[in-house]
């Protein structure tokens, strides 16, 4: 299904909607349609064009943190740079699980604080204790990091409609394919 570009009144790009959302916002009154697609919708009083790029008419503020780190299997991979956070070896993602460091039964809670990369054989000793109380030591902290250790880029250049490509800003030169 087709996608809307939504811009904020100042042109600038804020997210990728679903078409019906775009629909939904126009009738609502909130964005003007500054593009369309070809293809056309129809009801049984009305047809229109599919909108590929919105502009919301009232300007809205958005916060950027750029120290945010979301929580998430990959970001913890990276922190702890696929390694067991009890006996040191690198592994495959495949060969490694997570543990609380303060299991749940004893109050642990699931954060960056708490969640660590550890191998399968060390996960198994420790069980549902601490590292004091199975004897063993963390090679490093867990802690929430500073920067984002993985990157994931949401929409390839290749994909972008045509009608788009004025309103996202590319530092790359664009392609034909």
């Amino acid at each position: 299904m087709q996608h809307t570009l939504l811009l904020n009144a100042s042109y600038e790009p804020l997210k990728v909607v679903p078409w019906r959302k775009a629909i939904t916002l126009w009738c609502q009154g909130k964005v003007e349609i500054i593009s369309v697609y070809d293809r056309e919708i129809r009801s049984v009083s009305i047809s229109f064009k599919l909108p590929s790029v919105i502009r919301l008419l009232r300007y809205v503020r958005m916060k950027r943190r750029f120290d945010y780190v979301p929580f998430s299997r990959a970001n913890i991979y990276a922190r702890d740079e696929f390694g067991c956070q009890y006996c040191g070896r690198t592994l495959p993602a495949t060969d490694l699980t997570f543990d609380h460091v303060v299991p749940v039964a004893q109050g642990g809670r699931k954060g960056w604080e708490n969640i660590v990369t550890c191998c399968v054989t060390c996960n198994r000793r420790k069980g549902g204790r601490t590292p004091a109380e199975a004897g063993m030591r963390l090679v490093r902290p867990a802690a929430r990091p500073h920067s984002a250790p993985a990157i994931r880029i949401t929409i390839g250049l290749r994909h972008a409609p045509d009608s788009w490509r004025d309103y996202l800003y590319w530092n790359v030169e664009l392609d034909d394919s």
